[in-house]
């Protein structure tokens, strides 16, 4: 069923997004790392982040993306929780694509499939930080009614999958507080 969905999310033949398995984590990590790498706003904390939300068990949707068999891209959706409580909210991510592949919507279509995949798990929406420009295009919002920390709230998006907003104070699992 899930197999399904994926497929008809992917729009580029030789590109295959499916679930992460055991023998993806350090392909995963080594993607994470170099997609963040030359971002000034990285501190280098992505990799071990989706690593700790892995172990922490937080990790509830990881979809990789493939090119003749070699990971090029990952998201990750983990449980969040709106003002200490948790309403069925998850954010979403690090997203992160080979910085050799980047520019070719592989991280547009882990986004697509991704909240497809998080929609059918009957989630009330999606949160995360990042920018308007990019997530606008999913149907992410940013109004100021969400915030996290001190962060900018025009980066503080979200989305809504059974038209109730997400309203107060942004907290990310456990795993991005370190």
């Amino acid at each position: 069923m899930i197999e399904e969905r994926i497929k008809k999310t992917v729009k580029h033949d030789e590109l295959t997004i499916r679930l992460e398995n055991t023998s993806d984590v350090e392909d995963i990590h080594a993607v994470t790392r170099a997609a963040f790498a030359p971002i000034r706003f990285s501190k280098g904390r992505e990799a071990p982040i989706v690593h700790n939300i892995r172990q922490g068990g937080d990790l509830t949707i990881s979809l990789v993306a493939t090119l003749k068999g070699n990971i090029v891209g990952h998201i990750a959706f983990s449980p969040v929780t709106i003002d200490g409580s948790d309403k069925g909210w998850f954010g979403l991510g690090p997203v992160s694509v080979s910085p050799n592949y980047q520019k070719r919507g592989i991280g547009s279509q882990l986004v697509t499939t991704g909240l497809v995949e998080l929609e059918c798990t009957g989630a009330t929406g999606c949160a995360l930080i990042g920018s308007t420009s990019f997530y606008a295009r999913f149907g992410f919002v940013s109004d100021s009614a969400l915030s996290y920390k001190s962060v900018p709230k025009t980066h503080v998006q979200w989305m809504s999958f059974c038209a109730r907003t997400a309203q107060g104070e942004l907290r990310f699992a456990p795993a991005f507080e370190t």
